[in-house]
């Protein structure tokens, strides 16, 4: 059993298999981790966009709550959260249905409140709807969807890796009980420009020093192939005295 911000005691949301299958866009889980970790300290909160039907609810983008009421434990979407949130759907996404929620816990673990089951039963009481609930202190996160009229936290969720257009690049990945997603299945954006960068300058370094190789070895060779000036042996004529004088003679 755990306390939560209140100092009231909580007990860990049971782990359930989903009703229906339940996708995420990788991308949107950065865009979630993203958004809680701009509050250390306080709620955020957005809602999930995609589809519902056929036994499945798919999670392929995240519009964040702006305007909303936030407190320490707690967060509320206000009348203009709900504006500036059709806003961008009818803009970005006019196909597209309002498939769940999310908030970030910042210290308070992976559970729904009292406050958040009320969110949920009021604005979010599809049968398909889910709720994402992320902790940006631990990295911890958690998926909580209806179960025969109750909301319980699921066992698994199905990642789908960018361009999630394509079946091939579907990922199946099961949930814990204690964690969530890992980061590695979500490089960001900035660690694949590191990796680009990287591999770049280790290019442009090898190709500097075999190109100074190349130049070196051209060097020696051209040394070793020049033609020998060759130098005489003899010096030259040696130096003559000239003869005495007769009057010097003895």
């Amino acid at each position: 059993m755990k306390r939560n911000a209140k100092g009231t005691p909580k007990r860990d949301a049971p782990v359930m298999p989903a009703a229906q299958r339940i996708e995420i866009k990788i991308h949107v889980l950065r865009d979630i981790r993203r958004h809680a970790r701009s509050s250390m300290s306080a709620e955020i909160c957005g809602v999930l966009v995609g589809a519902m039907g056929a036994g499945a609810t798919v999670v392929e983008a995240s519009i964040a709550g702006e305007e909303a009421r936030q407190g320490g434990s707690h967060v509320t979407f206000t009348q203009e959260t709900w504006n500036h949130i059709y806003q961008v759907k009818d803009a970005q996404f006019p196909d597209k249905r309002i498939v769940g929620w999310y908030h970030s816990h910042p210290g308070f673990g992976i559970f729904l409140s009292e406050h958040d089951t009320f969110i949920h039963r009021n604005f979010f009481s599809d049968p398909g709807q889910i709720a994402w609930v992320y902790d940006p202190h631990s990295d911890e996160e958690g998926c909580f969807a209806w179960q025969g009229g109750d909301i319980q936290r699921v066992r698994e969720i199905g990642l789908r890796d960018e361009p999630a257009e394509s079946a091939g690049n579907e990922i199946f990945e099961p949930m814990e009980n204690s964690g969530g997603v890992p980061d590695e299945l979500a490089p960001s954006r900035e660690g694949r420009s590191a990796v680009v960068v990287r591999w770049v300058g280790l290019t442009l370094s090898h190709l500097f020093v075999l190109v100074l190789g190349l130049v070196a070895g051209l060097l020696v060779v051209s040394w070793l192939t020049a033609p020998q000036v060759a130098v005489p042996s003899d010096p030259g004529p040696g130096i003559v005295s000239p003869a005495p004088e007769e009057g010097h003679k003895k």
